[in-house]
């Protein structure tokens, strides 16, 4: 496994929100984070934004990465455009290489069965129930869940999905990640000082 390289899914109607908090920290603390695309076509973000992926899916292979980001997308919802990236997530955790979803990719995640046994959460129950999934009993009413190696949030928890990653991977531990989550979610000023002590 590739310790310090992330992968993060991009794709037509990513939504480029609920990544920048994670994103950004991977890098500043000695990350390098690669985007992998369906193909190496330019890809056209919710916001508009366009992406030239670094490397195609198919090319994307557990022992490269330290883990895998799969965002929410319009896409997750209508079709099975993504349905892809969901199969990537099942090798990865067969690899114990962690996976972290977040919105509509938690719902990729039910279908591919990948919530059928593990804590997770999402932006509501019922979201997931509608595809089919048979994992409501481990279904968490929180902002963010980690499950040994899959990390789930909400569409409104960016900063508490980043916390997650960032718990999963070592990069702020103990009072530093508290610290950090109280600075980014709360606002709390007096976190700066310990954060960066």
């Amino acid at each position: 496994m590739n310790t310090r390289t992330v992968h993060l899914a991009v794709y037509d109607t990513f939504a480029d929100w609920e990544t920048g908090h994670t994103t950004a920290h991977l890098t500043q603390n000695g990350f390098t984070v690669q985007t992998v695309g369906p193909t190496t076509d330019t890809v056209t973000t919710m916001g508009g934004v366009r992406i030239q992926p670094d490397l195609a899916l198919a090319d994307l292979r557990p022992e490269d990465s330290a883990l895998l980001i799969l965002t929410g997308a319009r896409l997750w919802d209508t079709g099975d455009d993504l349905a892809p990236f969901a199969a990537r997530a099942r090798a990865f955790l067969e690899a114990s290489v962690p996976v972290a979803g977040i919105c509509g990719a938690t719902a990729g995640l039910a279908r591919e069965g990948l919530l059928d046994d593990r804590e997770h959460t999402s932006a509501v129950s019922f979201y997931l129930e509608a595809t089919g999934y048979k994992g409501r009993e481990h279904y968490r009413d929180t902002d963010a869940v980690t499950d040994g190696d899959l990390i789930t949030a909400g569409p409104t928890e960016p900063v508490a999905f980043a916390r997650e990653v960032f718990a999963r991977l070592g990069v702020y531990e103990g009072e530093k990640l508290d610290a950090w989550y109280r600075l980014f979610h709360d606002s709390d000023a007096s976190a700066f000082g310990v954060l960066h002590s």
